[in-house]
């Protein structure tokens, strides 16, 4: 196999593979009824003018399966963090004791576990539509090298490992949204 078309599957496969890593990203923000910190891992806080990152401004841990908490390294930052987690939208009541903030993650409704599923499914099909993208454009690479001289069974040979590379992801993909529904019904 010629470096040139090595080349296109490598980027091919890489281009795959983060769709996959993006993914696992999104699935992780996703609650799946236990306390996590990478539930506010999307917060973003208004520090001194600039949106930040909570993670930049505070220390974020659970103390327990339900609880969550914000350690803010600034005392004067607690109003503002606990703003951003109201304003995130992600249904959670932070308390402030001044000291810090606790965020009591309620138990999850058979409706809202749904709704979570539809979701971890929907960032699913954003995984699968970036791998087949990364497909149609080794395809379309193959096929103008084709025309550049490539000899056609080398051609068929290499869309057929751009197919294999796909289904993997594919399944991939599919592994970890059954995995996160899993989690997401667990009570």
């Amino acid at each position: 196999m010629n470096e040139e078309l090595q080349f296109v599957l490598d980027s091919t496969k890489e281009a795959m593979q983060a769709a996959i890593e993006h993914l696992d990203k999104q699935l992780q923000k996703i609650r799946a009824g236990k306390a996590s910190p990478m539930m506010l891992s999307g917060v973003m806080v208004d520090y001194y003018g600039a949106k930040t990152p909570l993670a930049q401004v505070a220390n974020v841990n659970t103390l327990d399966g339900r609880t969550i908490t914000v350690q803010a390294w600034e005392k004067n930052m607690i109003g503002p963090i606990e703003k951003a987690i109201i304003d995130s939208n992600l249904g959670l009541n932070p308390q402030n004791n001044g000291e810090q903030i606790m965020i009591n993650v309620p138990m999850l409704t058979e409706e809202r576990r749904k709704d979570l599923c539809k979701q971890a499914r929907s960032e699913g099909e954003h995984a699968k539509v970036g791998i087949r993208n990364a497909r149609k454009d080794a395809n379309d690479e193959v096929k103008k090298m084709q025309k550049d001289g490539l000899s056609e069974d080398v051609a068929k040979g290499a869309e057929a490992d751009v197919q294999k590379l796909t289904d993997n992801h594919i399944a991939k993909v599919d592994a970890l949204i059954e995995a996160k529904e899993k989690d997401i019904m667990t009570v």
